[in-house]
């Protein structure tokens, strides 16, 4: 069983933030693989399902993203995995929109529910680096990271949810750089 974690903020007013990023890539995941339903569960929102030959839970902690990282525990615990069966979606100011990276471990980069992640865990957790760009200015990195997607934004954003997903089997089998490569090929067509 891999735990792969959306990062976000309960709640339909945080449901388009660049933020809820991790959440947004969860459920197109859930939606092209034909996941199980959603349950309440581990702190959070639950779904089961398999890619490929590879079975996933896919988790939506609904604890707020500062307290991400008990949902993420109660998971790992329950199904007696280790920190290296957990990949994590999320926000990445420090790259460019709706560019996509994979990495191993590393630092929190002043990310809420990566630093609970990481307290939780420990930090040799896969993560999905979502680009949301940098506003610019350190005064403006807050209303840049909770606000909403520009609707200027939403077809990029569509296009990019819906490379990860159709990419995901490259993840689930482990193969990040083919993954990435293959969701950049997409955004280029």
């Amino acid at each position: 069983m891999q735990i792969w974690v959306g990062l976000g903020n309960p709640g339909a007013q945080y449901a388009m933030h660049r933020h809820n990023v991790g959440f947004m890539a969860v459920d197109a995941i859930a939606e092209t693989h034909g996941f199980e339903p959603v349950k309440k569960a581990f702190h959070g929102w639950a779904q089961q399902g398999r890619i490929g030959g590879n079975r996933i839970l896919l988790l939506k902690p609904a604890t707020f993203m500062n307290e991400s990282g008990r949902a993420v525990r109660a998971a790992l615990d329950f199904f007696k995995r280790e920190t290296g069966d957990v990949t994590v979606f999320h926000d990445e100011l420090d790259l460019d929109p709706f560019r996509v990276k994979v990495k191993t471990g590393g630092g929190t980069a002043g990310h809420n529910g990566l630093r609970s992640t990481d307290a939780h865990i420990g930090a040799d957790f896969r993560r999905v680096r979502i680009g949301i760009g940098h506003p610019g200015n350190k005064a403006r990195v807050t209303g840049h990271v909770l606000g909403n997607y520009a609707k200027t934004e939403v077809d990029d954003l569509a296009d990019m949810l819906g490379a990860i997903a159709a990419e995901a089997p490259w993840l689930a089998d482990g193969d990040d750089a083919r993954f990435m490569n293959e969701v950049a090929r997409r955004l280029a067509d």
